[in-house]
């Protein structure tokens, strides 16, 4: 597997992951139990979807670790802002820099 194909996985799952997540926290504050339901459902199948796709390629994940947290880190800003419309604060920016930076630091540093 190489690496584009790799990276594409790992966001799909971190999408997959936090987008899950979504639905579960939007299920645990819906109005109607029905939607509630709905919810909770969708989001139990997405967070499936990403078990799954996290796990199937032959892959030692812990080595891919460092850049699945800081794709996760992204992605769950970019989801926490367009479905909750929460802004990160000065806090989210510098504790995500020091995710992605230590994020590269897991991938790329060689010993």
């Amino acid at each position: 597997m190489n690496n584009f194909v790799i990276l594409i996985v790992l966001a799909l799952a971190a999408t997959l992951e936090a987008g899950g997540d979504a639905l579960v926290r939007s299920g645990l504050h819906a109005p109607p139990l029905a939607s509630k339901a709905g919810f909770m459902a969708a989001g139990a199948a997405v967070l499936f979807a990403y078990g799954v796709s996290v796990n199937l390629p032959p892959w030692d994940f812990g080595k891919l670790l460092g850049v699945y947290v800081a794709l996760f880190f992204v992605v769950a800003q970019v989801i926490n802002l367009l479905a909750f419309g929460m802004k990160p604060g000065l806090p989210i920016y510098v504790g995500g820099a020091l995710i992605i930076s230590g994020g590269l630091l897991i991938t790329f540093w060689r010993a």
